[in-house]
C-alpha cells in the first residue's frame, strides 16, 4: 500500500472514531441534559405538591377553628355553681330567742338599728353579695312586694359584708327601695347565724349564708330561713309575715 492509501485510510479511521466519540459525546451529554431537566421537574413538582398540602391543611384548620370558635361563641355559658356550706357560725340564733340587737350604716347615707322597728314586724334578708345574679332577684322580688309587706305591719331589711358605696350602687342600679344595710365586720351576720364556712371548687372559704330571718313585733325570732333558694321565697316569708 502505498504511502498515500495509508495516509488517506488513516484519515478515514480517524474521522470515523471522531464521530463515534462525538456521538457517544452528544448522546451522554443528551442524556445528562435529560436528567437533569427530569430532575429539576420533579423537584418543582414536588414543591408546588408541598405548597399545595400545606394551603390545604391551613384552610382546614382554619375551617375547623371557625366552626369551634362559632360553637363556643353560640353555646351559652353555664353559670358557676353555688357555694356549698360546710359550716355555719358558732352562732345559733334559734326561733322564739330575742332578735339580736344591731345598729349599722345603710345606702345613701344614715343608719339602721333593730329600734327602728319598734312595735312592727321586721324581716332581714342577708344576702352574699350586691349585684349578683341570685341577690338581685332576691332583693327585687322583696322590693315588688314592699306595699304588701307593709300592709301586713311588717318592713324589710337587706344585709350584706358590702361597702356602703355598693350597696348605693346595687340600689340606684335597679331602683329598690328596701333599707340595704352594710356589715363588713360581720357584727350582725354572725350574731344572726348568717356567716359561716362554705367551699366552691375545692376551695374553702368563710361567707355569708343566705338566711332571712322574721322578727315579730315584739322583737323575737318568729321564723329563720336558712340556706335560701330565691325563687319564690319572697312570697314565702310574706305569707309568714302576714300570719303572725
Amino acid at each position: 500500500m502505498s504511502k498515500k492509501t495509508r495516509k488517506k485510510s488513516s484519515n478515514t479511521t480517524g474521522k470515523r472514531v471522531a464521530t463515534k466519540v462525538a456521538r457517544a459525546a452528544g448522546a451522554s451529554t443528551g442524556k445528562s441534559a435529560t436528567k437533569t431537566r427530569t430532575t429539576v421537574a420533579k423537584k418543582a413538582a414536588a414543591k408546588k405538591a408541598t405548597k399545595a398540602k400545606a394551603k390545604t391543611t391551613t384552610k382546614t384548620a382554619t375551617g375547623v377553628q371557625g366552626k369551634a370558635s362559632h360553637k363556643a361563641a353560640s353555646k351559652p355559658l353555664k353559670p358557676a355553681p353555688a357555694a356549698t356550706v360546710t359550716k355555719s357560725s358558732s352562732v345559733t340564733l334559734a326561733e322564739g330567742a330575742a332578735a339580736p340587737a344591731f345598729d349599722l350604716p345603710r345606702d345613701g347615707g344614715g343608719s339602721v338599728s333593730l329600734r327602728d322597728f319598734a312595735g312592727k314586724k321586721l324581716v332581714l334578708f342577708f344576702y352574699p353579695r350586691a349585684d349578683t345574679p341570685g341577690c338581685t332577684r332576691e332583693a327585687i322580688d322583696f322590693t315588688r312586694l314592699k306595699n304588701e309587706f307593709a300592709a301586713s305591719g311588717a318592713e324589710v331589711v337587706g344585709i350584706s359584708a358590702d361597702t356602703v358605696k355598693a350597696q348605693k350602687s346595687f340600689r340606684d342600679k335597679h331602683q329598690l327601695s328596701v333599707p340595704l344595710v352594710s356589715d363588713p365586720a360581720h357584727q350582725m351576720l354572725e350574731a344572726y347565724g348568717a356567716w359561716g364556712e362554705k367551699s366552691m371548687y375545692g376551695r374553702t372559704f368563710m361567707g355569708i349564708i343566705r338566711t332571712t330571718v322574721l322578727v315579730d313585733s315584739i322583737g323575737k325570732v318568729a321564723r329563720i330561713w336558712r340556706h335560701v333558694k330565691v325563687d319564690g321565697h319572697a312570697e314565702a316569708v310574706l305569707e309568714a309575715a302576714r300570719s303572725l
